[in-house]
């Protein structure tokens, strides 16, 4: 089946005891078992699993192309899980431009897992080379990254991860499986924030791993989020089943009015650079168009000043200050000032998710704001 048959179908048979097309929500924690612990519905308590998580499981796994799928409370859940589940020493490699909280994560934690790592700008595929060590067991990316929209070469990546015999992870949340397949590229595992395009209403939290697959690494990962804890609830996981089955719709309304305000953008005399892969001029935009469907609706333009910025900011009227990203409504956000302390990102930067609006009131808007 094409991917978009399988987003409305995936984890959607009829509920078997009443034939509901909708699925069910399951909110008990815990559930029936035999006298020894013997498991009598295939479920025990709900950390361990629960019939709402599993539906949603069997279809993120079915949508990427991977055999197996863990869901968590959160993306950065799930980030952490996998990092988690590395052997001791292991060493990682991360990409220069990676989320903020993965950063943090790294400064703040992995020396207590025993985990080393490196960062390094993964468009140089020399400067990632050179960084792989003998214990190197994962190379972790994003493409387009937060919030710069670099671009590298997924593929590429995968044959250097494989010849150290380490593993690449690619964090897939701006293109989700309607623009960007990793596990096609090369890529052994898929990282969401589910809370993002997946939910797509600015209403649920929720983060996935996808494993091409069911090894190891992929046993220890659910043996970790047991253990801490890190399960979506019934109810979250029931809103992002939900939002999957209008995931390609929203996707290509998201990239064709990314397209039009990166446009717009670029012809703004105020507007210093834009950065979005689907303009020709984006340093990335070849390997773009090689590795992905369409652009997505995720982009950033630097105004020159952090004071011009944070003006462009302050007028806006359609366009909303928020953090997060992928909800029917457009958000415009100051990230430096979001990130906070550590900040990698240039002070004049703005990062936009955009919307669902018409693409003209969305552009009027960024117009008024820059007079």
């Amino acid at each position: 089946m094409r991917p978009e048959t399988i987003a409305i179908h995936a984890g959607a048979e009829p509920d078997p005891s009443t034939g509901s097309l909708a699925p069910p929500i399951h909110l008990s924690t815990t559930f029936e078992h035999g006298p020894a612990s013997e498991e009598l519905h295939g479920y025990l308590y709900v950390r361990e699993g629960n019939p709402t998580q599993s539906r949603l499981e069997t279809a993120l796994a079915q949508l990427e192309g991977g055999e197996r799928c863990l869901v968590f409370a959160s993306g950065q859940a799930a980030g952490a899980v996998l990092l988690q589940s590395l052997s001791t020493r292991a060493h990682v490699i991360f990409p220069d431009d990676v989320y903020i909280d993965f950063q943090n994560l790294s400064r703040h934690l992995l020396a207590q897992w025993q985990v080393e790592f490196d960062v390094v700008n993964m468009q140089d595929l020399k400067a990632v080379q050179q960084a792989v060590r003998s214990n190197t067991r994962l190379i972790w990316t994003e493409s387009p990254s937060n919030p710069l929209m670099k671009i590298v070469d997924i593929a590429a990546l995968a044959q250097i991860a494989h010849a150290a015999d380490a593993l690449l992870v690619v964090d897939n949340t701006f293109c989700t499986p309607v623009l960007q397949r990793p596990l096609e590229l090369g890529a052994d595992l898929v990282l969401h924030s589910t809370t993002k395009y997946f939910g797509g209403h600015s209403d649920v939290q929720g983060g996935a791993l996808i494993s091409k697959k069911t090894d190891d690494l992929f046993h220890r990962m659910e043996l970790v989020r047991r253990i801490t804890g890190a399960v979506a609830s019934p109810f979250n996981s029931w809103l992002v089943l939900r939002g999957i089955r209008s995931l390609f719709c929203r996707m290509e309304k998201h990239s064709s009015n990314g397209m039009a305000v990166a446009q717009a953008l670029k012809d703004a005399g105020a507007v210093k650079s834009v950065h979005y892969p689907g303009l020709e001029f984006h340093p990335g935009h070849e390997i773009a168009r090689r590795q992905m469907k369409a652009f997505g609706g995720m982009l950033s333009f630097q105004m020159g000043s952090r004071e011009a910025a944070l003006r462009v900011a302050s007028r806006v009227k359609l366009f909303t200050n928020a953090t997060s990203l992928g909800g029917v409504e457009s958000l415009l956000e100051h990230r430096a000032s979001c990130e906070g302390p550590g900040s990698r990102t240039p002070e004049d930067l703005l990062r936009i998710s955009v919307g669902l609006e018409h693409e003209e009131d969305l552009i009027a808007d960024l117009r008024q704001a820059m007079l």
